[in-house]
């Protein structure tokens, strides 16, 4: 095979992705032994594959089998994705661009190729999004929903509206002038904003007004009485208009003696990935403090405007926001579609997903407060979120602050959110005298505020408080409570794929687990020490930990099932992660692959690997799974020749992850836990026909086509029947009587 088959095609971002694959397929197919693994062709661009996933996403918006209000959620998720996607993402293509740096990536493509072929794709699925849009509109009004173009407003509704600008948003407002005089002004991230012309007796003047983001962006200007007994045949009816549309009919009011000839909206997004100068900083909780407020004055790089906005408008906003051509979107009304959450939180539980409770599991529910420590020495227990309950994790915590036997309680804290339990859990056992230590990680990207809040607060009830390493970000999810039992010590650990964060343990999918191993709870000490202290500590007994040793285990774990196979005993490898995009693992899972190891992925976001290439990887098959809930668990399983062990943890198959993170992987090792991630987890989400995407040579995706006689089967809703079941298990052990 040539060595070189993708610099045309990866390299310029001119050829197809399709045409790269069925290139490398024709070649690579006759002589699958001498295929250069590093060749470009057979990686995906982590950008490209990454706008794939938003247009999964949206594809449930567009899917009508979903409840109404949560395809308009949909629309706003992906929104808010481009908006970060834009901020981190296009904003560190850009800064290589500025410094000159011509480096590609394991798939050929130049910083200024993967621009171009963003823009090409953010395009289309902005179009995609109002279209989706406006298909739903007619759906809504059926509803009794109806969002009203202010020029169609009745006179009564103009009055109301009229008095809610007067009462409500005029005092908020602040029209800011630009003139010889008055420098432009600094326009915020990701504000909305009117670009205004407004004239006197001495000309025309530009001015720009912020659309305020602390109102509601959408008016209700009339709705009926709430029914004493809804039902699907007499919807609450409600009339919408949109924030900016009433600022605009009413600008007159701002500039009296004026006169307003044109408003158009426009909508920036600036570059907020904080750079941390680590080396030279001195105090990092006052460094990433400063990087915080610098967040807002970041360089545009994208400027979304309105379609009709006239190019002498335009001009004006390109010239001082000092944006390039490119960088501009032109889309239709309204801007900045996140904001239909507004529309997705009204009160019509009828267009949305039907809630469940989530499960307690039954070894949990078995033991009385007291014995709770007793459950989890007996056996290992497993949650998996949010089909089953956050609240033992909170509970565990809880009965450790008021335990008198426990000692002294360590904590990772990634995301907790501004309502943090957990947090709440650690304040009140400093509060009893208990010995804590937390590692809060200040630089979780967009929780930096939070998380000093937090790490203020903990300090000030004596907590001993760490802010993270040298270079790393801390992203394992591990907690320890130290305990005196019967004149010895006995620690109790727990540790998650997800974050302590009692919010999104409503709305991720993740897999948390207690135990009372002691040579888990050895390495958990090591790994604290390591945190904490100092500590050169290279090896540990059953965790997997990054930077030390994860990457060296997992590589030998995938080489051990290659020799499995050469050894008849067949090899088999399923992960199921958030993004794979490392390329040293990817060259070992082709490897893998071409040697007959039977191997299944399923990766909710980016996936840089192409499946099923002949030659390459015929053996591997990639799905993503989106739907109601966000896939979140990172599952690690290995065949091992039919005595499968698996690892579950934090990390991502991810340069960032496996190299410049602290991430832990643990064990799971009683073999019926085992059994019952492979069968009642894995093999659920391997099932899944109606939620399931599957990954095709060229990066893009397609979803399984239901057969005649073949069952719709979604994983997410039987994880939740499970998990109901589980709960009249649960409640079945406590309404026995207790001897």
């Amino acid at each position: 095979m040539p060595k070189k088959i993708a610099p045309s095609i990866a390299g310029n971002g001119k050829a197809t992705a399709a045409a790269a694959a069925r290139a490398l397929a024709k070649k690579a197919a006759p002589q699958p032994n001498h295929v250069n693994l590093h060749d470009p062709a057979l990686y995906v661009n982590r950008e490209l594959s990454l706008l794939q996933f938003q247009r999964r996403v949206l594809e449930e918006a567009e899917d009508p089998s979903n409840p109404l209000l949560e395809r308009i959620k949909f629309i706003s998720i992906v929104s808010s994705n481009l908006d970060e996607f834009f901020m981190v993402r296009v904003a560190g293509l850009n800064a290589q661009l500025d410094a000159g740096i011509l480096e590609v990536g394991p798939d050929g493509m130049t910083p200024r190729a993967q621009l171009v072929a963003i823009r090409r794709d953010v395009k289309k699925i902005l179009a995609d999004m109002h279209r989706c849009l406006r298909h739903l509109t007619p759906e809504l009004e059926t509803e009794g929903i109806r969002i009203v173009d202010y020029t169609n407003l009745t006179p009564v509704q103009q009055k109301v509206a009229a008095s809610y600008f007067e009462q409500t948003i005029f005092p908020v407002l602040t029209p800011l002038a630009f003139d010889p005089g008055r420098p432009f002004p600094h326009i915020s991230n990701l504000s909305l904003n009117l670009a205004m012309v407004i004239r006197d007796d001495k000309g025309e003047h530009f001015a720009r007004l912020k659309i305020p983001d602390s109102l509601p962006q959408l008016i209700a200007v009339s709705q009926s009485p709430r029914p004493k007994h809804r039902t699907k045949r007499t919807p609450r009816k409600i009339e919408l208009v949109w924030l900016e549309q009433v600022i605009a009919a009413h600008l007159p009011r701002l500039f009296p003696g004026m006169q307003v000839i044109e408003a158009h909206a426009f909508h920036i997004t600036r570059d907020a990935d904080i750079a941390i100068k680590e080396l030279e900083a001195e105090d990092l909780l006052e460094t990433i403090e400063e990087g915080v407020r610098a967040r807002r004055f970041g360089s545009v790089v994208r400027l979304m405007v309105s379609e009709d906005m006239p190019s002498h408008i335009l001009d004006i906003l390109i010239n001082n926001l000092e944006v390039d051509a490119s960088e501009v979107y032109k889309t239709g009304a309204p801007l900045s579609l996140k904001r239909l959450m507004d529309l997705y939180n009204i009160d019509r539980p009828d267009l949305k997903d039907a809630p469940f409770v989530p499960a307690i599991p039954p070894a949990i529910a078995a033991a009385d407060d007291e014995d709770t420590f007793a459950a989890i020495r007996r056996q290992d227990i497993l949650l998996h979120h949010p089909f089953d309950s956050f609240q033992p994790v909170i509970d565990f915590l809880n009965r450790a602050a008021h335990d008198n036997g426990v000692l002294a309680i360590k904590s990772c804290l990634y995301r907790v959110g501004r309502n943090a339990p957990v947090v709440e859990a650690l304040l009140e056992a400093a509060r009893e005298d208990k010995q804590v230590a937390v590692l809060v990680e200040l630089k979780a990207r967009f929780d930096e505020e939070s998380n000093i809040e937090w790490a203020r607060a903990l300090e000030a009830e004596g907590v001993h408080v760490v802010y993270g390493l040298l270079g790393l970000k801390i992203h394992g999810k591990v907690t320890m409570v130290v305990r005196r039992e019967s004149g010895r010590i006995v620690r109790y650990v727990h540790m998650s794929t997800g974050n302590y964060n009692a919010v999104t343990a409503h709305l991720y999918t993740d897999i948390g687990m207690f135990t009372a191993d002691e040579q888990i709870a050895d390495d958990v000490t090591n790994l604290f020490n390591y945190l904490t202290g100092y500590s050169a500590k290279s090896d540990y007994r059953k965790l997997l930990v990054a930077p030390v040793n994860l990457r060296a285990r997992i590589l030998a774990l995938i080489e051990r099932e290659i020799e499995h196979q050469k050894r008849g005993r067949g090899g088999h490898l399923i992960f199921k992660m958030n993004a794979l995009v490392d390329p040293q693992m990817i060259r070992a899972l082709y490897r893998a692959s071409q040697a007959g190891v039977r191997v299944e992925l399923l990766v909710r976001g980016i996936c840089c690997l192409r499946p099923r290439v002949p030659g390459i990887s015929d053996n591997i098959a990639v799905i993503s799974i989106v739907g109601r809930f966000l896939e979140h668990s990172r599952i690690y399983y290995f065949g091992n020749g039919g005595e499968g062990e698996m690892y579950v943890g934090s990390a991502d198959l991810m340069p960032r992850n496996i190299d410049h993170r602290v991430e832990v992987l643990f064990p799971i090792e009683n073999a019926g836990l085992v059994r019952a991630i492979r069968t009642d987890v894995l093999g659920v989400y391997f099932s899944d026909n109606v939620k399931s995407r599957r990954m095709l040579p060229d990066g893009s995706y397609t979803r399984p086509k239901l057969t005649a006689g073949k069952k719709a089967f979604s994983s997410h809703e039987r994880l939740i029947r499970a998990a109901r079941h589980e709960k009249e298990e649960t409640l079945r052990i406590r309404s026995r009587p207790r001897p």
